[in-house]
């Protein structure tokens, strides 16, 4: 083996394996929109995991099953199988409450009407949304086989399985597992 191949040999090699890495294993994602304030905010940005497990409450990217052209950051809140409820605002699955204390602030602002103080929203959407008298809508559905009930965790303007339905397993880029951008909120899930 010559000289030259042996100096560039493990330079091919580093560059093969993140190339791998980065088609089956890991995926940089940007945020965009408030969706998943006060988790997440417009233009962090985040690694997902392909190869990770997934269950409730994990933070996932999706492409929306209405217009797959469109990729989305969401929260898995119901599994395949699970019986998911939402009645005044406590998230119920099959049969047992769950705590979502990653929204404590959002409700706590939404019930003093200080949500719409911090963020930029429309004036219109901050019309619509003061005259709600609910965090989010109820409902209550099964969750499909290989399918999964997603939803945003600012419920007032998110687009979600309550609009879109349930996501296939098959739409599912993967899971979030660490925020990298900016800086100084790096932090892994």
């Amino acid at each position: 083996m010559s000289n030259k191949i042996k100096e560039w040999l493990p330079v091919v090699i580093i560059i093969a394996l993140i190339f791998l890495a980065r088609m089956f294993v890991f995926s940089p994602v940007k945020v965009e929109g408030h969706s998943m304030d006060p988790s997440l905010h417009d233009k962090q940005r985040l690694i997902t995991s392909k190869i990770s497990n997934l269950d409730r409450q994990d933070i996932i990217t999706t492409k929306e099953p209405d217009n797959q052209s469109i990729y989305v950051v969401k929260r898995i809140i119901g599994l395949p199988g699970d019986h998911v409820e939402m009645k005044n605002n406590v998230l119920t699955i099959n049969g047992k409450e769950y705590a979502e204390t990653y929204l404590d602030e959002f409700k706590e602002k939404f019930k003093e009407d200080k949500l719409f103080e911090e963020y930029s929203y429309s004036k219109a959407f901050q019309e619509q949304a003061a005259n709600a008298t609910s965090f989010t809508d109820d409902f209550d559905v099964v969750v499909p086989k290989n399918q999964y009930f997603v939803l945003g965790d600012n419920r007032l303007i998110s687009k979600d399985s309550r609009i879109f339905g349930f996501v296939d397993k098959s739409l599912i880029q993967g899971k979030v597992i660490l925020r990298f951008w900016p800086l100084n909120e790096l932090k892994l899930f």
